[in-house]
């Protein structure tokens, strides 16, 4: 009798045993499938960040390629708009105004210059700077 009993209680056991085992089992695969969930999801939200990042170049591109359209019109709006001026005036802000209003001035002085001397803003010193000095 007491065999049978010991017997069964190992049976028993071992079925217990079994049974823990199973459990552990499957909560490994719940584990496993949640891991391989959590990674499928960052994989998929990487996907989409880098569609969404090219969307948003593309509207972009389209933005700066319409940008560069406008200036191109306008560009070609101010050349046809200077087609249509009389020669010698100003563009923009001083319409009216001849260009080079000293013009006259100027090119009356550069007749008496002496040769050798230089042109612009040191207009009275001669050409190399040790050659000799300032009359």
């Amino acid at each position: 009798e007491r065999r049978e009993e010991r017997r069964e209680e190992r049976r028993e056991e071992r079925r217990e045993e079994r049974r823990e085992e199973r459990r552990e089992e499957r909560r490994e695969e719940r584990r496993e499938e949640r891991r391989e969930e959590r990674r499928e999801e960052r994989r998929e939200e990487r996907r989409e960040e880098r569609r969404e990042e090219r969307r948003e170049e593309r509207r972009e591109e389209r933005r700066e390629e319409r940008r560069e359209e406008r200036r191109e019109e306008r560009r070609e709006e101010r050349k046809e708009e200077r087609k249509g001026r009389k020669e010698g005036r100003k563009e923009g802000r001083k319409e009216g105004r001849k260009e080079g209003r000293k013009e006259g001035r100027k090119e009356g002085r550069k007749e008496g210059r002496k040769e050798g001397r230089k042109e612009g803003r040191k207009e009275g010193r001669k050409e190399g700077r040790k050659e000799g000095r300032k009359e």
